[in-house]
């Protein structure tokens, strides 16, 4: 068996985002548990708007077909979101409206949703940790067919949910992170 691939993907690129510390934070756990952890930035993806008549025109961005690449390379992705008015931020909503466009022969459109599990976290120093943000998310990928496993983090508080050693503080985050990174890689195993 080849090892298990797991793509992380936080929705910002904001310096000293929440979401990137826990992207990191999830990292480490999915190593601990035995897979091969790849975190990239949608900043090395500079996609424009979607937008269709673009589309018609220019046809699907290559950082789109490269992003869709990079998916398709593992077995398994968490995307670990901020919270922007109840929903994902426009970066990470219109990157997978752009990915939902791809299509390279012989795969058909929007074929690297259906073919590997997802994860969903989330990061926000409310008290609600991104939970509405996550319902959202969680939508937009069942629409493209995407298995979302049903284990979510949603991170309360976050600018004080780590200790001294950036690791999550709270017993109750540790087990959510720990059940989401337990549930994602049992599935992935279950359809390698």
């Amino acid at each position: 068996m080849s090892a298990l691939k797991i793509l992380i993907i936080p929705g910002s690129t904001r310096a000293g985002s929440h979401n990137v510390k826990l992207a990191a934070v999830a990292a480490y756990q999915f190593v601990q548990a035995g897979a091969d952890v790849t975190r990239i930035s949608l900043a090395d993806y500079p996609l424009p708007i979607y937008d269709a008549d673009h589309e018609a025109r220019s046809g699907v961005p290559r950082e789109a077909v490269n992003l869709k690449r990079m998916i398709a390379v593992h077995h398994g992705v968490l995307l670990v979101t901020p919270e922007y008015n109840a929903a994902p931020p426009p970066l990470l909503s219109n990157a997978l409206a752009w990915l939902s466009r791809v299509e390279e022969p012989p795969e058909a459109r929007g074929r690297v949703f259906r073919t590997r599990p997802f994860a969903i976290a989330a990061a926000s120093e409310h008290r609600f940790g991104g939970v509405r943000a996550l319902a959202a998310l969680r939508l937009m990928l069942t629409a493209c067919d995407a298995q979302v496993i049903p284990s979510q983090l949603a991170l309360a508080f976050a600018d004080k949910a780590y200790n001294d050693m950036d690791r999550l503080r709270l017993p109750a985050d540790i087990a959510a992170l720990d059940a989401l990174v337990r549930q994602l890689i049992d599935l992935v195993q279950h359809t390698m």
